[in-house]
This record gives C-alpha cells, structure tokens and sequence, in this order.
C-alpha cells in the first residue's frame, strides 16, 4: 500500500481567510462566533453563529462565475486555490488523469435553496433562475474544483451530516493507499447560515442562544458556523520526487455506524471507529497525544463522547489531550472535520494544541484533559480527530508528525 501525506492546506471560516490565519486565531484562543447578520434573521431565536465577516463574493469571483456559485462551493474554491498554491503542486496532462477531489458537505447549496424559495412562496414569483439545480446540487464544490483544477480522476462528494468532511478526507486517504490516484483534493464546505438554515435547527432544540461551551458543566448547546477547509492528499514517492514540503503523514482512518438511534450517540459505535481508526496506523493508545474531538457542546454528544475516549485509551486517556475547536469557529456541519483537521497539523508541527475556550465549570462526567481556554505549547507526534454525525455515522481519522 502506498504512504499518504499532505502537502498543503486551505481554508476560509469565521477565525480567518486562510489556513494561517486560522492557525493563529486558534493559538490566540479566539472566538469567532457573534450576532449573525443576514435577511430575515430578526425572525429567529437563536441570532449567533461563526458567520464569515464583511464577505465579499464578487472580489473573488466574476459576475459570470457567481451565477453557477453557491456560498458553499466559493468557500471550497477559495480553499482548495490556497491549499494547491501551498503545495507547489503543477498538474499536468499525465497527473490530472491520476489526481481527483473528494469533499464533504452536508446541506451544499442551501443558500441557493433558501433564496429561491423565498422567491417563489414569500414573493411569488413564476420563474427561478435556470442555474438553480447546477448552483445547490451537494457535488457542485467538488465538480468546480475538478474544472478548475484539471483533476480529471475520481472526483465526488460525501454527505454524511457532521462527518462529511472526516468521511471525505477517509476516501481519499484509501483512494491514494489503494493506488487509485496519486493526489486527491480533499476537506469539506458548508454555508448554512441563512434563515431556512438556522429555523429548522431550531427544531431541534439543540442550539445554544450564547455561546459553544463544550465539556463545560454549564453547556447549553452548539453554535453552527461556515466555512471550508481543503487539503492536498498525496502519495508520498509522488511528494518526495517533487521536492514537496510534508506537512504531516496520513496513517489511520475508520468509519462505523451506531445503528441504533438518527440522533442520539451510541459509545459503542465511537470506540469502533477509533479503535478501528488506530488499529488502521498501526499505533497503542498512548501513542496519541492529542485528540480533535467531536466536541458540540451538547450534553449527549460531550458525555458519550467523554466515556467513548475513556474505553478506548483506557489508563491512557489521563494523559491524552483533547479540545474542542468548535467553542471558536462554531459547527460547519459538513465542513468542520476539515476545519478542525488544521488543529491537527497546528499540534503536529508547531506543538501547539488548541484550546477549549468558554470553559467555566468542570463536568464530571468529562473529566479529561480538555486544555481549557488557553492553548498549550506541547510536543505531539500522534494525533485523531473525531467526528460523530446524525445518522449514528462515525469517521476517525490519525494523522502522524512526518520525518
């Protein structure tokens, strides 16, 4: 099987326009969750979330682009352009053949839906514009990532809720190990911040009307943010031949299915996917310093998540490291695993973990190390990054400090 590593990045969410940026709000320990701002939004009771400030499509994109478009494929463009610079990647007539994309999303162009919806029932109109179908269909990213890049290989998209990005990222490690490609444009992109988006969360009275505070006793639900994250996957022989820089190896991915309950997490079902996930690189539990959890600042989510890492490390889980990255950015539902897979590679090469921030009262219930509000200068050389969907639908990857 064939070595995997990345070797670049991208992203765009409510901590920053890329992924240094991000990086940075993340060791500052900076929240980039506030009043949401946009059309009708008075109509809601929840009126916070990572919404991606004084953002301006058409200084990225012609009026002719915007027109096929939605918000979540501008983000995985944005991306996924920061990530192939970063990589010194060149892809030419022989590789394109050999390299593809795979993103994760979840609900892809709902802000298209949204507005054409208004249009149509709120407004009345008979008409909608003809690109409607091409803007909100959930492989749009992936597909204009695909033109854009010349990747003419296996290019699709995942949706599995929460776990998209994770899942994506998954299938594109196993596509590069199998053979199948050399390079895979991976991560995922979400955009659900509009109106339609945030009523029907409130639905399910699991949002939180101030603030993410994951595995705090004083938790009161999740803040949903926007955003993409895009990586560069690619067959280590391919990167070395080229002289790329490696960020971090690939080495572990999992994925299982509670099968039990559409939207109450099983333990069961998350120690599979990360003993599957760690069995897979080859790693004992105490080989992994820190772990990007799940972490929704829901009680179901942060206590079975909590008992799940606690069965699966066993005495090792004392000494493991484990935070929330969503107390900052907020839940990009498709995208977040992506977004939070940046805190993997920060802890990895620049020692620096990501904080929990917004911690105020220890739970019981979580008693682990979930290094609360201020970030922590440690070496890692082993790192996980949990994500655990609606569905009962687990995705576990590991990543390894290359060199």
């Amino acid at each position: 099987m064939h070595r995997v590593v990345i070797t670049g990045q991208g992203a765009i969410n409510a901590l920053g326009r890329s992924a240094g940026e991000t990086m940075q709000a993340m060791r500052e320990g900076r929240s980039g969750i506030g009043a949401l701002d946009f059309q009708d939004v008075e109509r809601l009771s929840i009126a916070i979330g990572g919404q991606i400030r004084d953002y301006l499509p058409e200084a990225h994109f012609s009026r002719q682009e915007l027109t096929l478009y939605d918000k979540f494929t501008q983000f995985a463009l944005l991306a996924a352009a920061e990530a192939v610079a970063m990589s010194g990647l060149e892809i030419g007539e022989e590789l394109s053949e050999r390299a593809g994309v795979v993103l994760g999303t979840s609900g892809g162009g709902l802000q298209t839906q949204d507005e054409n919806y208004r249009l149509v029932y709120q407004e009345g109109k008979n008409r909608v514009h003809p690109f409607v179908v091409p803007r909100l269909m959930n492989n749009a990213a992936a597909s204009h990532v695909s033109m854009v890049h010349n990747l003419q290989g296996p290019s699709y998209t995942v949706a599995t809720a929460c776990a998209s990005s994770n899942h994506a990222m998954g299938q594109a490690f196993n596509l590069i190990r199998s053979g199948q490609a050399r390079v895979v444009l991976t991560g995922g992109s979400e955009s659900m911040l509009c109106f339609g988006g945030i009523k029907a969360w409130e639905g399910l009275r699991v949002m939180s009307r101030d603030g993410c505070r994951p595995f705090s006793k004083t938790r009161n639900g999740m803040v949903q943010g926007e955003g993409a994250a895009v990586f560069v996957f690619e067959e280590l022989e391919h990167a070395r031949a080229r002289g790329a820089e490696i960020l971090a190896e690939v080495t572990g991915f999992a994925m299982t299915s509670d099968a039990s309950d559409i939207v109450t997490p099983n333990k069961l079902g998350a120690v599979r996917a990360m003993r599957g996930a760690l069995r897979d690189a080859g790693l004992a539990p105490e080989a992994i310093g820190y772990i990007n959890a799940h972490g929704t600042g829901t009680s179901a989510n942060d206590r079975t998540e909590c008992a799940a890492v606690r069965e699966t490390f066993g005495p090792a889980a004392d000494a493991l490291m484990i935070s929330s990255t969503k107390s900052m950015h907020g839940h990009v539902i498709g995208g977040t695993g992506a977004i939070e897979l940046i805190a993997c590679l920060m802890a990895l090469r620049d020692g620096v973990i990501a904080p929990t921030i917004n911690y105020e009262e220890p739970d019981p219930d979580c008693d682990l190390d979930v290094v609360p509000n201020t970030a922590r200068e440690r070496p890692v050389r082993a790192a996980m990054s949990n994500a655990f969907a609606f569905g009962g639908l687990n995705a576990v990857l590991v990543l390894t400090a290359f060199g």
